[in-house]
């Protein structure tokens, strides 16, 4: 028997106010979906999958969530068939100026805790495979002044710490304080021996500098662990 031939619906095939551009043009940015607001990144699809199909289909992959697709580099979003190196860069420079803003309207607060501290560095670290270590740059006024800066990216079981560069952009940016971050992919938030040492040489290191480390928190998912909180800074 012949078989039949898969039929695909084509974006062009949909009515015209529920196709992403005409839908966002008649009702507003708000009124599409992420999957829409994907695919019209997209553009368009392949010979048997539509631009809003392979928007469905990357977000099927991370779980529908967009923290955990903005964590997705490049080689990550062309596993997916259908979205060459064009498409990735598309998609991977609107995830990144999205977090940009994010990061530049929470740049605006003075951090008071641990969760405010929490919050801005999650969007960087949440749902990554491997270590990285970040710093967060405080004013007098405990507000950042700067986005968060990338000090070292590791492996999946840790990743290296140069106290002289992260000292070298807390004094370039004239910081007066600090926070420190880094996750854990691999297992809970709690700390190592390690993260113990690296914790008490960057808080002496401060010390000699005046410029005070106020926290370091580990990453997992959505939760996290403050020195401060446990007393250890």
């Amino acid at each position: 028997m012949e078989e039949k031939a898969a039929v695909y619906l084509r974006i062009q095939d949909l009515a015209a106010d529920e196709r992403p551009r005409e839908k966002m043009l008649q009702k507003g940015k708000n009124a599409l979906s992420d999957a829409e607001l994907l695919a019209i990144l997209i553009g368009s699809g392949t010979r048997r999958k539509s631009a809003l199909d392979l928007a469905r289909e990357l977000l099927q992959k991370n779980n529908h969530s967009l923290l955990q697709l903005a964590s997705n580099g490049l080689q990550d979003l062309m596993k997916t068939k259908g979205i060459g190196k064009a498409k990735a860069i598309t998609i991977a420079a609107a995830l990144e100026l999205a977090r940009r803003l994010k990061a530049a309207a929470q740049t605006q607060q003075a951090i008071t805790s641990p969760k405010d501290a929490f919050a801005i560095f999650y969007p960087y670290l949440a749902h990554l495979s491997h270590e990285e270590f970040w710093i967060l740059l405080l004013n007098r006024a405990n507000k950042p002044i700067c986005p968060p800066i990338q000090i070292s990216k590791g492996g999946i079981s840790g990743t290296t710490t140069d106290i002289r560069l992260i000292f070298k952009h807390a004094i370039e940016h004239l910081a007066n304080s600090l926070i420190i971050a880094h996750n854990h992919p691999a297992g809970t938030p709690k700390p190592s021996e390690s993260d113990k040492e690296i914790t008490r040489r960057i808080a002496d290191a401060g010390k000699l500098l005046d410029i005070k480390l106020l926290d370091h928190l580990i990453l997992f998912e959505e939760s996290y662990y403050s020195f401060s909180d446990a007393g250890l800074l």
